[in-house]
């Protein structure tokens, strides 16, 4: 990273790959430190990774430190344009991933129901967690998960593959790598997702932006989880309005990547 850089938006395009997997190796060991002085961090997964995101979020603070910017791109969130384009953006997300996950849930449990070799991808026992728990888990899902997949996956790999391989390899790429570590039944949808993430990024040049549109899907998300809109939705009667909502979603989804992925490789060729 460049220090003498003090504008936000560029001092995060300076942190290399290289620097990112320093501070991931640092936080594995002080969270094993962690672990031997208070055992309790080692028997509570969710604990654990609170624990350890914080430590890798504090990497990036570190790391971005006396820098200028960081208001000016906050105020840019409530610009009309960019408001109506993170909904939309949002919008097209959420419908097409929790109904295509729900779709293609019930698809496998339909196939295991005739076929009773089948080995389902998904994990359908239902078990009831205390508050404390969800409670670790929605900060996880919430918050973490937004700030440092965006930082991660977007202002730094995406970043630094953009400068090697180019703007479309590095979007992709990045994607993937952000997709594949969703569960099953998420993978396509979070692939996706990761693409429209990039071309928010490359568009604004600010990391808020797709952070506020990570932030509202993933508190959405955990919402139609906790009510289990789910099961709604995956009833027969629903099948065909599901289905037309879905190819919908789908097209104006494809759309949008397509249409701005052409705009932003013309702007960087």
């Amino acid at each position: 990273m460049d220090k003498s850089v003090r504008d936000f938006n560029i001092r995060l395009r300076t942190i290399k790959l290289r620097e990112l997997v320093v501070g991931i190796i640092i936080s594995v060991i002080l969270i094993v430190i962690l672990m031997a002085i208070f055992p309790i961090i080692e028997e509570d997964n969710d604990l654990f990774f609170i624990i350890f995101l914080s430590l890798i979020l504090i990497f990036f603070i570190w790391a971005l430190r006396d820098t200028k910017g960081l208001s000016k791109n906050f105020e840019n969130l409530f610009v009309t344009d960019t408001r109506n384009e993170i909904l939309y953006v949002f919008a097209i997300n959420i419908i097409f991933a929790f109904i295509f996950t729900c779709m293609v849930s019930g698809l496998d449990l339909l196939i295991g129901y005739y076929d009773p070799g089948w080995v389902t991808g998904f994990d359908i026992d239902s078990v009831d967690i205390s508050a404390g728990a969800f409670l670790l888990s929605a900060i996880g899902t919430i918050f973490y998960a937004p700030v440092l997949e965006e930082l991660i996956f977007r202002g730094v790999l995406f970043n630094r593959l953009k400068i090697r391989i180019g703007f479309v390899p590095a979007m992709l790429i990045s994607s993937f790598l952000f997709g594949i570590g969703h569960d099953f039944g998420g993978i396509t949808s979070a692939f996706l997702f990761g693409i429209c993430m990039c071309i928010l990024y490359a568009k604004t040049d600010n990391i808020l932006i797709p952070m506020s549109v990570h932030f509202i899907n993933n508190v959405v998300a955990t919402i139609l989880e906790l009510i289990q809109i789910d099961y709604i939705v995956g009833q027969l009667p629903w099948l065909i309005p599901t289905t037309i909502i879905v190819l919908i979603a789908t097209v104006l989804l494809i759309k949008y990547i397509v249409q701005e992925t052409s705009a932003l490789k013309r702007n960087y060729s």
